[in-house]
């Protein structure tokens, strides 16, 4: 690998850092990168998730602050997004990686969907009943099935968890970003384990990612954190839209 190549995985990582923290979707730019390496689209998976997990440890790290008072909701939450987690990286070491290549790109759509309308939502929703502080089991349902899709390729993971969480918890949408970081910090860093241990890791690249998806992490905590909610509603939108459009091309 030569030092541009070098240079150019590592600022991959660098902005897939900043975007998973600030919304997601950071693999569409790791993992087209790895392939134009030469790496093949398995071997290209498992290394983007390996190497993107130290990143998303930095973006939760980076909102600490807004974690405060949330442990009962990320306890049970985070049984749902490490059995997902679990579960879709089997399937990625078991499956064709075609699998979820038609699916994918309508999950984040219609994410977008979801985001757009989640106040809305979230308002006739929190009529209707007292929510609890993880949401009930139609959220927990919910994260565990993107905790799937999250372990199996994970592009956009964050706009489906936000959009997901914004709809069923009343709470600051700051936060619930601060929830989605962590959730998918647990999803990728099962799946990454399982990867290290089964599958085989390209840890020249993976390394490259996680030292500049680290700074970017803390870049995005700090950009992110001061995006108010309908700048950082619309942030997400703009994304997960770019991110359906560019798997479906």
């Amino acid at each position: 690998m030569s030092v541009l190549e070098a240079l150019a995985i590592m600022g991959a990582g660098l902005v897939a850092g900043t975007i998973n923290t600030i919304v997601g979707s950071g693999s569409l730019i790791t993992f087209p990168t790895l392939l134009a390496f030469g790496f093949s689209p398995v071997v290209a998976n498992v290394s983007n998730t390996v190497g993107l997990v130290p990143g998303s440890l930095s973006g939760a790290i980076a909102y600490r602050s807004e974690l405060q008072g949330q442990r009962p909701r990320l306890m049970v939450l985070g049984i749902a997004s490490v059995a997902g987690g679990v579960t879709g990286a089997v399937l990625l070491l078991a499956l064709p990686g075609s699998v979820f290549r038609h699916v994918v790109p309508v999950l984040i759509l219609i994410a977008c969907v979801l985001v757009a309308f989640q106040p809305r939502l979230s308002a006739r929703l929190a009529l209707r009943a007292d929510r609890p502080t993880h949401g009930g089991p139609v959220l927990f349902g919910s994260v565990f099935l993107t905790g799937v899709y999250g372990g199996y390729f994970g592009a956009a993971q964050g706009v489906i968890l936000l959009s997901l969480l914004g709809i069923f918890l009343s709470d600051h949408l700051q936060k619930l970003n601060a929830t989605k970081n962590v959730l998918a910090f647990l999803v990728n860093g099962v799946a990454g384990l399982l990867f290290i241990v089964f599958a085989h890791v390209a840890w020249e690249a993976a390394g490259l990612l996680a030292a500049g998806s680290i700074v970017g992490g803390q870049v995005g905590g700090a950009l992110g954190r001061r995006f108010p909610a309908p700048l950082l509603r619309a942030v997400i939108i703009v994304v997960g839209v770019i991110a359906a459009i560019a798997l479906l091309v």
